[in-house]
């Protein structure tokens, strides 16, 4: 099945894929070719894409996304989403840096603006920390 994954920078990926694992509102989903079409909301997390039906999970890609939308159709599945960052693209010590500092700003936070923005931050880096750590386990093992 034909996967795009669309930032505000443009096509972050666009290629035949086997699988994809997307984080929606309603939960996580897996998308394998033949689903039902569907229009779905994606909050912080991880998009996952296995390119051939026989690839090991070394050779699965991670994306570290922060919401956006999903729309699944006959020709494909197609995300939009204001930014994606790849496993490979991630310094593990500059996002754990920013998600101590993200965690802090949420500690003294003073009013409810301060503590929403602040958990913003915390769980997108905490997203990026993940997306790091599944690529770290990967190239181990592979």
């Amino acid at each position: 099945m034909n996967f795009e994954l669309v930032t505000l920078d443009g096509v972050k990926y666009q290629g035949e894929t086997y699988s994809v694992i997307l984080p929606t509102a309603a939960g996580q989903i897996t998308v394998l070719p033949g689903h039902e079409a569907m229009l779905s909301q994606l909050v912080p997390g991880i998009i996952t894409v296995r390119r051939a039906k026989g690839d090991s999970d070394a050779k699965l890609e991670h994306y570290a996304t922060y919401g956006g939308v999903v729309e699944i159709s006959t020709k494909g599945v197609r995300v939009l989403v204001d930014e994606a960052t790849h496993g490979d693209e991630i310094n593990v010590a500059e996002a754990q840096k920013a998600h101590d500092a993200a965690t802090r700003l949420r500690t003294e936070a003073k009013d409810k603006v301060e503590l929403d923005r602040a958990q913003a931050l915390v769980e997108r880096h905490g997203v990026r920390l993940q997306v790091a750590e599944l690529r770290r386990r990967h190239n181990h093992k592979g």
